[in-house]
């Protein structure tokens, strides 16, 4: 039965799911694939079936929320089952058969122990085998796990949000009303449907690139002041009639129908942060992107199709659209284009992520009307050298690898005499190379951070002393990066896939080392491969070149005055870079009362830091003024980053940093603590003192917030007030799946 006096969803459930449940529920990465984030995730409950599979054989099916069943019914036959009453809808039916409710009830009856590590057998690890009790088997799991109820590991929930819970479950759990969009935003909504859903064939091929760019993001208006995040989805259906979602495996495979329309679609879920990438919409975007591709000189003869090769070559596919429009378009949003390879679908597990660095910094190469139009030539010529890995249930791993090493060691050769005769001698090889944002562009120069098992991307050079590497992006690699990772990549798809992504990235970071190392004088550049490379054999730091075949024969027409090139070019590089430089995440930006005690944090250096976790949210605050939040940053030291397998071995704690920060850059911390601000000092002492983790047991009980600490949710909650407050557009709910229980 329902009550008209339950709790409202909108206002009341929502705000507490999002508080205490989306933490962990939420995304792809979901425990059971409960996502909370919104009433239809709760509807269609929990499967047993993970979406992030590394060992399967055979494609799964989709299970995306929106997207692949319209139902909870129809969720049902997929193999999902409900968390709520189904049956009877008696206040004690929907309360004694609903799993939420019962998993919630089991919380409150086994609290966990209080400031204490979480025992009972939680296993909290990231790559934990999920317990996913169906309907019959919430009596054993109440029985076996009495510390496992609701939210998991950690403390359970308010009486006033546990009441509030608990009478909207007794009510059948009703949902919302989807409300109607203000007047003005569903006048931006028509008119950019108009704009993306021209006739002509080149308004039609340009909808489809910006599409397959676009599909991940949350899109706004720049005049809305609300800030509605908006979907661009395929449809089968023009503007004016009712959505009809093309339910593809990829934005890139065959929609089925004569047809394609694009069209804007209100974002139902709560926000998170590990996927939230934000773009913004406005009349400036869209003159500009009417300048590069629809009211430039050039033709669409015809419109190309959907086939597995022209899925996997996005050269061959928008070769008719000029390469300098594809490529501004990507570095108009630079920050965006690279987030999507970190937030998107890819993003999860150590195994898409162990091919980069911990930090690098990226910068780009300078767009140019005589370069684009050579670049265009040799990418008509050879765009069958870059055909990237593609389709979801590639069965084999050595032998594609091998057909696609080869491919790029051809695309190498090519790409180091297009180089050669388009740089002539080395007054062309020079900073005026590095793209400098136009002088307004902060997406000009970005670093990148990962985090094991997760990553982030900012703008800006974060950080001191330099990190080890840099990368140095072009559009073939830029275009690449999208497209192996991002819109070809299936997270349902099998191992083969999913390997043949990962083995083929290792080729891209190369490119990216390759570009930077070339600015470098000649005779320095191999030591620096090398040193990227450590213990590799002779072919593998080659491979950084394409081959000893491949290696840039002209000298670097760039000045340096230190022995130590390498981070003097980044030096050069920062200096170029700093009109557009973002600093928000610089420490000197922040409160000048702890800036030498932060800033003597961030010196920490070296064997000590391998006891702190990844990420840390450290909350600084005083007696009588408002807290701040920094991160804690460790820059894990890596001798290599080329192997598939054995990290570990390649691991140099000896050289590991600390990035301190204002603020958030991570979307999975992995540990809280509160310092008083006169304490800052005593907690650098103790940090660079660790060395075991018993030290680090004894810092986490002086400072830590640990899971079952009373004061845990008060500190989350007020950790994201201050991320939605001081970094509005980038904040999301953090995600709680790899707090560590130490």
């Amino acid at each position: 039965m329902l009550d008209a006096a339950a709790p409202s969803y909108d206002a009341v459930i929502q705000p507490i799911l999002n508080r205490r449940c989306v933490v962990c529920h939420a995304c792809n990465d979901a425990p059971c694939q409960l996502k909370t984030t919104s009433w239809e995730g709760i509807a269609r409950g929990a499967s047993k079936m993970p979406v992030y599979d590394a060992t399967r054989l055979v494609p799964a099916a989709p299970s995306r929320l929106g997207v692949d069943a319209d139902s909870a019914s129809d969720w049902r036959g997929r193999g999902f089952f409900s968390v709520l009453n189904e049956r009877a809808p008696t206040l004690e039916a929907n309360q004694d058969a609903g799993l939420m409710h019962r998993l919630l009830m089991l919380k409150r009856a086994h609290p966990l122990p209080a400031r204490e590590v979480v025992g009972g057998g939680l296993d909290f690890s990231i790559a934990r085998p999920a317990t996913c009790p169906a309907d019959g088997e919430i009596g054993r799991y109440e029985r076996d796990m009495p510390l496992a109820g609701m939210p998991f590991g950690l403390p359970g929930l308010s009486p006033d949000e546990h009441g509030a819970l608990t009478r909207w479950i007794g009510a059948g759990a009703p949902g919302s009303r989807a409300q109607p969009l203000p007047p003005v935003t569903a006048q931006r909504v028509l008119q950019w449907e108009a704009f993306l859903n021209g006739d002509s064939a080149k308004e039609r091929l340009f909808s489809r690139y910006a599409y397959e760019h676009l599909f991940l993001a949350h899109l706004y208006f720049d005049d809305d002041q609300s800030r509605r995040y908006f979907k661009l989805v395929r449809s089968a259906t023009p503007p004016g009639k009712a959505v009809v979602p093309i339910r593809s495996r990829r934005p890139v495979d065959d929609p089925g129908v004569a047809r394609v329309y694009y069209r804007l679609v209100p974002e139902q879920e709560t926000v998170v942060a590990k996927t939230h990438m934000p773009y913004e919409l406005g009349a400036s975007r869209m003159a500009r992107w009417r300048s590069l591709f629809l009211e430039a000189p050039y033709a669409v003869d015809r419109l190309p199709g959907y086939d597995e090769s022209t899925a996997a070559n996005p050269f061959a596919t928008f070769a008719a659209i000029p390469v300098g429009a594809r490529y501004r378009f990507m570095l108009d949003e630079a920050e965006y284009t690279i987030m999507g390879f970190i937030k998107g679908p890819v993003c999860r597990g150590q195994m898409a992520l162990d091919v980069i660095r911990d930090r690098f910094w990226v910068s780009f190469l300078a767009p140019s009307a005589e370069y684009d139009a050579a670049l265009s030539d040799l990418l008509a010529r050879d765009a069958n050298f870059l055909r990237l890995p593609t389709g979801s249930s590639d069965t084999g791993v050595l032998i594609p690898w091998l057909h696609y090493a080869r491919l790029e060691n051809d695309y190498l050769q090519a790409r180091t005499a297009f180089y050669a005769k388009a740089l002539g001698n080395s007054t062309n090889l020079d900073l005026r190379l590095i793209w400098d944002g136009d002088g307004q562009n902060t997406n000009a120069a970005l670093t990148v951070f990962r985090h094991y098992d997760s990553a982030s991307v900012v703008k800006g050079f974060v950080g001191g002393p330099p990190p080890e590497t840099a990368w140095v992006i072009g559009y073939p690699l830029l275009e690449r990066l999208h497209y192996l990772l991002v819109a070809n990549f299936d997270v349902y798809g099998n191992i083969g896939h999913q390997l043949n992504s990962r083995l083929y990235m290792d080729f891209l970071r190369m490119e990216g080392e390759f570009n930077f190392i070339s600015l470098l004088p000649q005779s320095r550049r191999n030591e620096v491969r090398d040193r990227w490379y450590r213990g590799d054999s002779l072919a593998t730091r080659e491979q950084v070149y394409g081959g000893s075949a491949t290696t840039l024969q002209v000298e670097s027409g760039v000045g340096f005055r230190t022995a130590d090139v390498r981070h003097e070019l980044m030096a050069q590089i920062g200096q170029r870079m700093s009109p557009v430089l973002d600093r928000r995440f610089d420490l000197d930006r922040s409160d000048a009362r702890w800036a030498s005690d932060l800033q003597r944090l961030a010196s920490l250096r070296g064997t000590a830091l391998q006891w702190l976790p990844e990420s840390v949210v450290l909350v600084v605050g005083t007696d009588d003024q408002r807290p701040a939040t920094f991160n804690l940053l460790r820059n894990t030291a890596h001798g290599s980053v080329s192997h598939l397998l054995g990290e570990r071995r390649e691991l140099r704690p000896e050289e590991d940093t600390l990035t301190v920060v204002p603020g958030l850059i991570g979307s999975y911390p992995n540990a809280f603590f509160r310092v008083p601000a006169r304490e800052l000092p005593e907690l650098t002492r103790a940090i660079g003192s660790l060395g075991s983790e018993a030290d680090y047991t004894r810092l986490v009980e002086r400072w830590g917030v640990r899971r079952a600490d009373p004061a845990f949710w008060a500190v989350s909650d007020a950790v994201h007030e201050r991320y939605t407050r001081d970094q509005p557009l980038q904040a999301g709910i953090l995600d709680y799946n790899r707090l560590e229980n130490r």
